[in-house]
């Protein structure tokens, strides 16, 4: 099951065509929401990828990358439950702080080069 969902996702990443990109920093990761058309049929989807910098013993540096491949047939369902779950954590598990005092602060990590990525 799982093969055939990273294949799926594999062969339409190959074939995308990019039409926006959103890039978000957030503490020493960085966010990016990428929306790709398909060649074949025109279709849209929504490609989100955390992407963090860290450094191999040698001093190089290596960025470690997860994404998710999102379609527009869950596009709701999937904005509903990110929805729901940021709110449970902020009016239940923080209730007594402030959410901006939760915000990741700026690590002083260096700026990324999206080329690089």
């Amino acid at each position: 099951m799982y093969s055939e969902d990273f294949e799926r996702a594999y062969a339409r990443e190959r074939n995308a065509e990019d039409v926006y990109s959103k890039p978000v920093r957030a503490g020493k990761r960085t966010y990016f929401f990428d929306v790709k058309a398909t060649k074949g049929n025109n279709d849209y989807y929504l490609t989100i990828t955390e992407s963090k910098r860290r450094v191999e013993r040698d001093g190089s540096f290596v960025f470690d990358k997860h994404k998710i491949f999102l379609y527009k047939e869950d596009f709701e369902k999937f904005a509903e439950g990110l929805e729901e779950a940021v709110k449970y954590i902020k009016e239940t598990l923080l209730k007594d702080q402030p959410f901006s005092e939760t915000r990741h602060e700026d690590s002083g990590s260096p700026d990324v080069d999206f080329d690089e990525l």
